[in-house]
């Protein structure tokens, strides 16, 4: 029977009558893992803490432990497809109720250990962690060479007392496995707490990805009137002048600007509210404010008068280009999210080319890719109907060979822009694969937008930028924090003392132009 209205809300009406409403979105965000890390040091600062206290209670969590580990009996253990769930003590709590065969978990009860968790997705993804990273104590020698300051393989000597030990041991606070034993755990607990906090965090927001719940963050609002401005200061002020739904909860936070900090990033380096300007502290650079300019004065087109009559035809512009090299997890984004970039220029229309190697990863449905033909040379897989704005299109393929083949000819400074989400151009195990391409993009005199994972990681990547070509690059904005990163943090399973968030930091630079004056002879 229906309940009466005056005692019962509309969502949980609507909810009584057709049963819980699901989302999309919450397999496709959980299947947003980066192909390339870099290595970063803490994210958070260390708890002041003395040896003495550390130690301390370092020895009651194992006393608690191995009072507990005496229950043997009580111990869950894991299963494929658990039907309840058992604290990591070992004692029974309450059944977990499932939804459309999913454990549905509360809000209350999202942390659990990797190896007990309800998700078979994540228990396997603990079982890679204990096949794949080593443990971090100092006793232990390296396993390879430390990529940055802050890479922990630096805190180790190259012939150590004890060969390289996979992890085994799951930390009781964070959940997730980070040392090859209970004593490594405690004898480096004070390095652990650094980052145990962040992991926790990172623990509870896959666990919620999960969870089985309603995602209303994951609902994007359309166009608006152009009148009303768009402040683009922070999340809060975007978000809301914007009119997205109001989201009042951190974690629903950082799941939405974990999927909106691709299309967000480019709109606030690109819009003509940006706030990276020429002020000071702006990071915009005299060159930048050239470059940026011309494509704002074509983003911000005046009214043309144009009109659904024939008096009212005018000239269309081409579309504004925007070529995303080396994409990976970006261009497995719901078209929902590409969409919102299409909002914040509503007068123009855009292209996104993705292009790189691994542009299909987690598009298993779209394949097998498209064959080459005279029409379609590099097997494109063009998507024109998403909206009369946006147009995708992806291509399964190196840049240097489009760029050889002059498959884009002619680049247009007012019409294009490259864009590298976290390209790795200075790491040691990806920049070979940009030695080629550099110098072409610097030649088309198009701005470059780029990202990164840390100030490290940007610092790395501008210095081999300029050792390799040289002096043939102009600076268009200053690295620095990403006012539109992500807010949630991403663990490498590899190496779980590596977190990093999604374009934690941004600059941008293009080719060199040289500028010539006529001289009076007389």
């Amino acid at each position: 029977m229906r309940p009466s209205a005056p005692y019962t809300c509309k969502r949980c009406l609507n909810a009584l009558q057709f049963g819980p409403r699901t989302t999309q979105y919450s397999l496709l965000s959980t299947r947003l893992a980066l192909g390339r890390r870099t290595l970063t040091g803490a994210c958070e600062k260390p708890r002041l803490a003395t040896a003495t206290q550390v130690k301390t209670q370092s020895s009651q969590k194992i006393a608690g432990r191995r009072t507990i580990a005496s229950l043997g009996d009580q111990r869950q253990t894991a299963k494929d497809e658990p039907s309840e769930y058992r604290s990591p003590g070992g004692l029974a709590s309450t059944p977990i109720p499932e939804s459309e065969g999913r454990p549905l978990l509360m809000p209350n009860n999202l942390f659990h250990p990797f190896s007990s968790s309800p998700s078979p997705e994540i228990r396997r993804r603990a079982a890679f962690i204990k096949q794949n990273a080593y443990c971090p104590h100092p006793d232990h020698h390296q396993t390879r060479l430390p990529t940055s300051p802050n890479d922990p393989e630096a805190r180790k000597s190259v012939k150590g007392s004890m060969p390289p030990k996979h992890v085994s041991f799951e930390c009781p606070d964070c959940g997730i496995p980070v040392s090859c034993s209970e004593e490594h755990w405690a004898d480096d607990y004070e390095a652990h707490l650094e980052i145990c906090d962040t992991l926790r965090e990172i623990n509870e927001d896959d666990h919620d990805l999960r969870s089985g719940r309603f995602f209303p963050e994951f609902e994007y609002p359309g166009d608006q009137m152009e009148e009303a401005m768009i402040n683009m200061t922070n999340w809060d002020t975007f978000m809301f002048s914007r009119e997205f739904r109001a989201i009042n909860d951190e974690r629903s936070l950082r799941q939405a600007t974990r999927l909106l900090t691709y299309p967000v990033t480019i709109g606030s380096v690109l819009h003509e509210l940006s706030p990276y300007n020429i002020k000071k502290g702006g990071r915009l650079t005299v060159e930048g404010l050239k470059s940026l300019s011309a494509l704002r004065y074509s983003l911000h087109p005046p009214r043309s008068g144009g009109g659904a009559d024939i008096k009212g035809l005018r000239p269309t512009p081409p579309p504004m280009r925007i070529f995303i090299l080396g994409a990976r997890a970006e261009s497995s984004l719901p078209r929902e999210v590409w969409v919102q970039l299409a909002h914040l220029f509503p007068r123009v229309s855009f292209h996104l080319i993705f292009i790189g190697p691994e542009s299909m990863t987690n598009r298993d449905a779209e394949f097998p890719l498209p064959e080459r033909t005279p029409g379609n040379p590099f097997g494109a897989v063009v998507e024109d109907r998403l909206t009369n704005s946006l147009k995708i299109s992806t291509f399964v393929e190196y840049y240097h060979t489009l760029h050889k083949a002059g498959h884009f000819y002619p680049y247009d400074p007012y019409f294009d822009c490259f864009v590298l989400f976290h390209p790795g151009l200075g790491h040691p195990a990806s920049s070979h694969e940009w030695a080629e391409t550099i110098p072409q993009l610097l030649e088309t005199k198009v701005p470059i937008i780029v990202t990164g994972y840390t100030q490290y990681d940007m610092e790395r990547d501008i210095k081999w930028v300029q050792e390799t070509v040289g002096g043939e690059m102009d600076l268009l904005m200053h690295p620095g924090e990403n006012r539109f990163r992500s807010l949630r943090w991403d663990l490498n399973d590899l190496d779980p003392q590596d977190i990093s968030c999604g374009n934690w930091g941004v600059w941008a630079f293009r080719g060199k132009r040289y500028e010539t004056m006529m001289k009076d002879t007389e």
